[in-house]
């Protein structure tokens, strides 16, 4: 198990008059690069409000979250104070609320942000990462000390029901686009937890993956999930309608942790936490398209803007979050035909 400290435990040039064609199958090239780098105190977690206006991180080292104009790229007001070790953090789908999974704490923080007051709630122990169902009515929270799933009720900001047990070392969490399912990397147990959200109880058998995965995200159509494997340093991809590994893992940049799809679902974006650049996988091939795209140090967690066309990535290790601007795909060169008419 490889970690870089973190206190606990990613043109076509024009032809000549002839017909230039990309191999069959061969990965387009993108041309992403990164535009704005912006300082922010020992930043983890990162997600974007439904408008695309704000992005919140979460500051690992001294328990607050810092909040991001999109449009100046630049840290707005005073950072909210929240719980001990902050890491993962969601919005609901209104954007009204975000929530916050407190490592240190054992707990979640709940952000108003339209003012930004701060409701705590109490989980397992080492909460770890959160996700919101689609619909907005439940938050679920791995808890990584205590191998569980916590749901909080929205509506009322209270835990119910029983903890879900999960694999070993539960860390990311998504729920399929339609709501019906939420996936659990297990890190300690190398495998992928599938909870049906109409019982809250885990169903089947656990997907094995690669070698401590970590980050989870659906394509929009929610018929694959990509998970990155921090150990192995690949990105494992799951048949949702089978809940098997389809094809051989992506190989990609040294210690991948977290990811991110764009709305189009054509590439995902996998932060390379040892190698300090971001891998982009073309959805199409399920390969690393272009050459990975340098960021700060210890690049941690990724979220792309609503309309596909910014990732905003947290690094860890200097202190700063890389904004990428996404490039259009490069456009085939034109094919000429025969002169003449006929």
């Amino acid at each position: 198990m490889r970690y870089r400290a973190l206190a606990l435990p990613a043109v076509a040039f024009a032809a000549l008059a002839l017909t230039i064609t990309p191999p069959v199958g061969a990965p387009t090239a993108w041309a992403d690069s990164v535009t704005t780098t912006i300082p922010v105190v020992s930043p983890v977690g990162v997600a974007i409000t439904p408008d695309g206006s704000r992005a919140y991180v979460t500051n690992y080292g001294d328990g607050k979250v810092s909040v991001i104009d999109t449009a100046t790229n630049t840290v707005t007001g005073t950072p909210i104070t929240v719980g001990s070790r902050p890491w993962g953090v969601a919005f609901t789908p209104d954007g009204t609320r975000a929530y916050v999974a407190n490592q240190f704490s054992t707990s979640v923080s709940v952000i108003d942000t339209a003012t930004n007051t701060v409701t705590p709630i109490t989980v397992g122990g080492g909460a770890w990462d959160v996700a919101i169902a689609p619909d907005g009515t439940r938050a679920y929270v791995t808890s990584g000390g205590s191998n569980k799933v916590s749901v909080i009720d929205t509506a009322t900001n209270t835990v119910t029901g029983t903890p879900i047990t999960v694999g070993t070392e539960p860390q990311g969490v998504a729920f399929t686009p339609d709501g019906t399912r939420a996936y659990v990397t297990n890190f300690g147990s190398n495998t992928v937890s599938v909870i049906d959200t109409a019982t809250n109880t885990v169903t089947g058998t656990p997907i094995t993956v690669g070698t401590n995965p970590q980050g989870v995200a659906f394509t929009p159509d929610g018929t694959r999930a990509y998970v990155t494997n921090f150990g192995s340093d690949t990105v494992s991809v799951i048949d949702t309608a089978t809940n098997t590994v389809t094809g051989t893992p992506t190989p990609v940049g040294n210690g991948p942790r977290s990811v991110a799809i764009t709305p189009d679902g054509t590439r995902v974006y996998v932060t390379n936490y040892l190698a300090d650049t971001v891998s982009v996988i073309d959805t199409a091939t399920n390969t690393v398209t272009g050459t990975p795209t340098p960021v700060g140090t210890g690049p941690n967690d990724v979220a792309i803007t609503p309309d596909g066309t910014r990732a905003y990535v947290t690094n860890y290790g200097d202190g700063t979050v890389s904004v990428i601007a996404i490039s259009k795909p490069n456009p085939q060169p034109p094919t000429f035909g025969s002169s003449g008419s006929s």
